[in-house]
């Protein structure tokens, strides 16, 4: 089946950093910080979610490459919005562009590749 999903997607998302996306909390530092880990899964999310109205039932994306940079440390309490642009569309395969800031300014920046697949036989392979 073949599925079309435009270039130029623009999605966002917005959260609040409370210890649960700390990077103590991860066990990826030891400091009260956002976490490189949790930066990742928001740019990964803002991804996912800006492709879910063109997939039709039974289909999803899964993450299967990421180069992300963490620019700078975020403290607890502030507010992270991260913004995904699809660049490119290969077949199933997608190319993002992601870009996250705080309240302060940019916090990072890269790419993310998606693969749309079947959900069931996606996991059937897994069995």
């Amino acid at each position: 089946m073949e599925i079309k999903v435009p270039t130029g997607i623009r999605h966002s998302l917005e959260i609040d950093v409370d210890k649960s996306l700390s990077a103590c909390f991860f066990g990826s530092g030891a400091v009260e910080v956002f976490a490189t880990p949790a930066l990742v899964a928001i740019m990964e999310k803002t991804a996912m979610e800006s492709i879910l109205s063109y997939l039709p039932e039974g289909f999803t994306s899964v993450g299967s490459e990421v180069n992300i940079k963490h620019l700078k440390a975020t403290p607890m309490g502030m507010k992270v919005k991260s913004e995904s642009y699809l660049k490119s569309v290969n077949g199933n395969k997608l190319i993002f562009e992601v870009h996250a800031w705080d309240e302060k300014g940019m916090i990072g920046i890269g790419t993310h590749t998606r693969v749309i697949v079947e959900e069931k036989s996606f996991m059937a392979r897994l069995k």
